[in-house]
């Protein structure tokens, strides 16, 4: 299977399936010299954890995270980052009528058609559970760029069209959703303070068209908008286009970021600004109309544990797809000019 890669300079690899021995991730290109402990991992795993609130899938897993390569001594080596979280409340029993039925809203019917086999017990490689490992990336991407002063702010905006700040007005349309045998999707906004301006090629290496390829290989993500995304079909250039302006030290900036901090494919030193739409959880205990292997008509309940809403545990997720999209972008960057070749090699 390919396309389990992302990332030209900083790579990320994972593997597993969601209810496989383990599953996990390879980085490959992380600079030597970065401090990292699984401790530093699993700050952020603990974001994405399943079992969080009754939202949530209550499969418990704790996601410890294991480091099998790449560090030693508490600083990494400059070779390939291995880590690992081993699977261990999967209950395969749950996805046993399923197996010759495809789920609406999954990738079964897909996949089956693609390689003429699926791993059925609960979505295996098409699963949720797979984004544990891009988050264990993730973590680190975010040291690295740490050092450097870029931080994140991400949060769930939106759910069923809700304003998420309404926590009561939230709690209830969730709870009528789950009495309802439903689902409801939701919007995470993720901001990036301090990208630096130059991130990023004018033609097919974009920064917010890899931004949105990054955002938008999180199974459940419908849509990705940057900046003002959609409204901005709505505006007029006088009001979309961002005056620009400089402060008295000589530095550029803009007034406004309709833009979300990326013009013509690079990065203008504003903060990036990313918006994820994400649909609502196919797994529903509903009685659905479907077919079956043999192509034939039938109907399907989805038993197990499968959480009414997915967007709360994949804010972490958006976040780290940025941070490795924003490290490639980094890494990609230092041999743009001649001038900084010669910096680096000469010293000056």
């Amino acid at each position: 299977m390919a396309g389990s890669s992302i990332g030209r300079y900083f790579t990320v690899t994972t593997w597993g399936e969601s209810h496989g021995k383990a599953i996990g991730v390879v980085v490959d290109g992380c600079p030597a010299g970065l401090a990292l402990a699984e401790e530093d991992i699993q700050r952020m795993m603990d974001r994405r954890k399943p079992g969080q609130d009754k939202y949530t899938t209550q499969r418990k897993e704790e996601d410890q995270v294991e480091i099998l390569s790449g560090v030693f001594e508490g600083v990494t080596t400059g070779t390939p980052i291995s880590m690992m979280v081993r699977n261990k409340d999967h209950h395969s029993a749950d996805y046993s009528n399923i197996a010759e039925v495809y789920r609406p809203g999954h990738a079964d019917y897909t996949f089956d058609t693609k390689y003429g086999i699926r791993d059925y017990r609960g979505g295996g490689r098409s699963s949720a559970r797979e984004t544990a490992a891009r988050v264990a990336a993730g973590a680190v991407a975010e040291k690295i760029l740490a050092r450097i002063g870029i931080s994140f702010d991400t949060r769930v905006t939106e759910i069923g069209g809700i304003d998420a700040s309404d926590e009561e007005a939230v709690r209830q349309f969730l709870d009528q959703r789950m009495a309802e045998k439903d689902s409801a999707g939701g919007v995470v906004q993720c901001i990036v303070h301090g990208v630096p301006a130059g991130l990023g090629d004018p033609v097919f290496e974009k920064m917010d068209a890899n931004l949105a390829k990054a955002v938008m290989s999180i199974g459940a993500v419908k849509s990705v908008e940057i900046g003002d995304g959609f409204a901005a079909a709505r505006s007029s250039g006088s009001r979309n286009n961002d005056a620009f302006a400089a402060e008295e030290d000589g530095r550029v900036i803009k007034v406004t970021n309709h833009a979300g901090g990326v013009l013509g494919g690079i990065t203008d030193g504003s903060d990036l600004v990313i918006r994820a739409a994400f649909k609502p959880t196919p797994s529903i205990a509903r009685t659905q109309k479907t077919v079956n292997r043999n192509h034939e008509n039938t109907e399907i309940e989805i038993h197990g544990r499968h959480d009414p809403i997915v967007v709360r545990r994949a804010a972490v997720v958006v976040e780290a797809m940025a941070a490795i999209t924003i490290v490639d972008a980094l890494m990609a960057n230092m041999h743009a000019t001649m001038d900084g070749i010669e910096q680096f090699y000469q010293g000056n």
